[in-house]
């Protein structure tokens, strides 16, 4: 059974039947400068209403040739095209450090992309020297040859970033939207869920999931922990183990960086209470009208969540997310089983063959590919096919500046099984602005239009770029240091 016709997840594919107001076309961007040469012949039968496959296989072979490449950039050559150069800028608080890429070429058009938010830049600059001089537009190609330096969470982040700006270059070569690259569209705009940070205080709580109810979102999510009741007496088990570090912590020995079934965590019969009124204020604030999904649980093992996932049940969450790492596949498999809510997992996962694991092993409801872990653009359509043929859901996790975002609208649009894209930065006023040649705003009343523009559909706004650029970098700044990094890259000998 598809996803969107089961019951248990029909709610999260209902949709409003207006979006907000009606966006105009957005005109062709600085890439498409001239208009497309005249065919006599071919105008005067398209001119009659439009051109019917009887008019197209009947046609003269100079008319065909014409209809064919009738989209096709004139200001590239995509054969000829070549890549010269690849350099970062990175944007600070957006809502993290994002590096953005920009891949040039000796046509004078360039790709963007997104390195994933709090990655090194260094992911993506390593991979300079395999790319240089290659055609972008062999998009595919490219990328079996640099994903071999991919690895998962934070670490894919060079491949993808990559990928999304080869895309990008693809788009704008033949002057047609990513989307209709991955074969179309099931959708012309796109819902977006929003996150909310947490707060010891569960008036205020509901306060936050209400504003953005207020908004217009239609999906909300809230950050929902351990750590919101862990210095209440009498609620958690072992508090000794947060002396050590926060949940961010990358040190070793460090809360954070310590895996859930090690930490010796758990949450008593008052914890769960504490945590369970949580919910009901945020319910009681927002309603049973909208889905409500929630994230960071902390570090406990699988049983905990068990336990916290059948006292929550009677509020109907949208899903429970990463309540263990996903790659304890067995752990999962036991949560999915033992509760009613939908679990998902995914944002860290690099490549559809561990989602496969999971899916077919049934150990999750839901999955969540991060775009910029992923693999990138094609991949997370892969591996939302693959899900949509097995019955199950793909929201889509995303933390980054309007480039990511964009190329992950694009994919949701183009994979049927689609429920709902985060949104991390709906409190940042300059977040937009970081792009141009787009109708603004990019958000309306939660959701967000499929840009018709060539490629990602957008470009950078280089004063607002400037403007929040991270302490100690450039904007584009020249990276002569990595044309020349070689190595015998072959996996076997």
């Amino acid at each position: 059974m598809k996803p969107k016709n089961n019951p248990k997840f029909k709610h999260l594919f209902d949709l409003p039947e207006k979006v907000g107001k009606d966006v105009k076309k957005p005109q062709p961007n600085n890439f498409v400068k001239e208009n497309i040469p005249e065919r006599r012949s071919f105008l005067q039968k398209a001119a009659l209403g439009g051109l019917g496959l009887g008019a197209f296989m009947s046609m003269p072979i100079e008319d065909t040739l014409a209809h064919s490449m009738q989209l096709v950039n004139r200001n590239s050559n995509p054969s000829d095209l070549r890549i010269t150069d690849l350099r970062i800028a990175e944007v600070a608080n957006a809502p993290m450090r994002c590096p953005i890429i920009r891949i040039d070429t000796n046509q004078g058009i360039y790709g963007l992309g997104e390195v994933r938010d709090g990655a090194s830049a260094r992911y993506a600059l390593v991979l300079k020297s395999r790319i240089l001089g290659e055609n972008p537009c062999q998009v595919e190609r490219l990328f079996k040859k640099i994903k071999l330096f991919g690895n998962h969470a934070r670490q894919a982040g060079g491949v993808c970033g990559i990928e999304m700006a080869l895309w990008d270059l693809a788009g704008k070569a033949y002057n047609v939207p990513i989307y209709q690259m991955l074969g179309g569209k099931y959708r012309d705009s796109i819902r977006l869920y929003s996150d909310t940070t947490k707060s010891n205080d569960p008036e205020v709580f509901a306060d936050r999931l209400k504003a953005r109810k207020d908004k217009g979102y239609t999906f909300l999510k809230m950050d929902f922990g351990v750590e919101m009741v862990k210095d209440n007496e009498g609620s958690v088990v072992n508090t000794r183990a947060f002396e050590k570090g926060k949940s961010w912590d990358s040190e070793y020995g460090s809360y954070g960086r310590t895996g859930h079934p090690f930490t010796g965590v758990q949450i008593t019969d008052k914890g769960i209470a504490e945590m369970v009124e949580y919910v009901a204020a945020v319910r009681n604030k927002v309603g049973y009208d909208i889905p409500l999904a929630a994230d960071h649980f902390g570090h406990f093992d699988y049983k905990e969540c068990i336990r916290l996932g059948e006292a929550l049940e009677p509020y109907r969450l949208a899903w429970l997310e990463d309540m263990v790492p996903w790659f304890y596949t067995e752990k999962w498999k036991q949560i999915t089983d033992a509760i009613k809510t939908p679990t998902l997992t995914g944002e860290d996962i690099f490549l559809k063959e561990e989602f496969i694991k999971l899916i077919d092993a049934r150990a999750i409801d839901m999955i969540q590919p991060d775009l910029a872990s992923s693999g990138g653009i094609l991949e997370t359509k892969k591996i939302g096919d693959y899900a949509e043929e097995k019955g199950i859901p793909m929201a889509m996790h995303f933390a980054g500046t309007p480039v990511s975002f964009m190329a992950n609208i694009h994919c949701a649009a183009a994979t049927e099984n689609f429920i709902s894209l985060e949104h991390h930065s709906v409190d940042i006023p300059w977040w937009e602005d970081l792009v141009k040649d787009i109708p603004k705003p990019l958000v309306t009343n939660g959701f967000a239009k499929v840009p018709e523009g060539p490629g990602l559909g957008i470009d950078l706004n280089e004063d607002v770029i400037k403007e929040h650029l991270q302490d100690g970098t450039e904007y584009f700044a020249p990276t002569e240091e990595w044309n020349t990094d070689r190595s015998n890259d072959r996996w076997w000998s």
